[in-house]
């Protein structure tokens, strides 16, 4: 069996190229530039070179950003303040409040503060809920750009066994009702699952999103399966230990240049469709 990757990092440059020609239609049809606003709280570092490459990531499909940078001190009240002046103008297409924030904000209110129509980062309850409904919204991107990966290479999810490991509200979570979307039938385990190594050997596709370097073993696929590593940890290693795993497997993502580049792809989409549904909305 010869294994496959699934390439995030060629399929990105990709949808960047389809992206820059919608960002040029919408700005010599409507006059109208699609802007993200980013807001970061503190000084974190990995947060700070996040944003960082999120504003680039918009420059180079000719988006707009706006880049707002609080300081540690910031309260919840002030944070607030700020999403709402972003919900109300009117050119700003899409937010995102890196997570993240310092200890003293209530960081669920303020991502729910997001408007719906803006929340391109799919982290607002009211979103997960539509999603979770099959309504329209925008999924959080690492579940969008997984499924996005796995479309481009025609990997049917109908009727198949997938087990996602994580439960996290902006990943584990939302993919799974992702998956049961398109009629996968789907196991979520987490920490506290027990024989854990046999329920993943069931899977026609695993999806490792936990958080824990090189956690999935080779010895707990079953031959032949896909797998989808959504995890990212020093050393630029995943969540699943890919030298056991990838003669396993049919498909397989590799870390770094499998879902990472997908996830920012996804929110520079998300952001171009809300620009468009502005602008038709007319």
């Amino acid at each position: 069996m010869e294994t496959k990757i699934l390439d995030g990092k060629s399929l990105s440059l990709k949808i960047r190229e389809e992206l820059k020609k919608r960002v040029e239609v919408l700005k010599n049809q409507y006059n109208k530039i699609p802007t993200l606003a980013t807001i970061l709280v503190g000084n974190d570092v990995a947060s700070a070179t996040y944003v960082n490459m999120k504003v680039k990531s918009c420059q180079s499909i000719g988006m707009g950003s706006i880049r707002i940078d609080l300081p540690e001190s910031t309260t919840t009240e002030q944070l607030l303040n700020e999403i709402y002046k972003l919900n109300n103008n009117p050119n700003v297409d899409g937010i995102l409040l890196q997570h993240p924030v310092p200890k003293q904000i209530d960081e669920r209110k303020c991502f729910d503060a997001i408007d719906i129509e803006k929340d391109v980062d799919g982290v607002t309850t009211l979103g997960f809920g539509k999603i979770s409904f099959g309504l329209d919204a925008y999924p959080s991107c690492t579940p969008a750009g997984i499924i996005r990966l796995l479309e481009e290479y025609q990997l049917s999810l109908e009727g198949k066994n997938a087990v996602v490991i994580g439960r996290s509200p902006i990943l584990g979570k939302p993919l799974s009702m992702l998956l049961l979307q398109r009629n996968a039938t789907v196991t979520i385990c987490h920490s506290k699952t027990k024989n854990l190594p046999d329920i993943v050997k069931t899977a026609d596709f695993v999806f490792a999103c936990c958080g824990i370097p090189k956690f999935v073993k080779g010895d707990w696929l079953k031959d032949g399966c896909v797998l989808v590593d959504a995890g990212y940890n020093p050393g630029n290693v995943g969540d699943a230990d890919y030298d056991s795993c990838f003669p396993k497997c049919s498909y397989i993502t590799p870390v770094p240049g499998g879902v990472g580049p997908m996830t920012i792809a996804m929110l520079l989409s998300h952001t171009v469709e809300a620009a468009e549904k502005k602008v038709l909305s007319k």
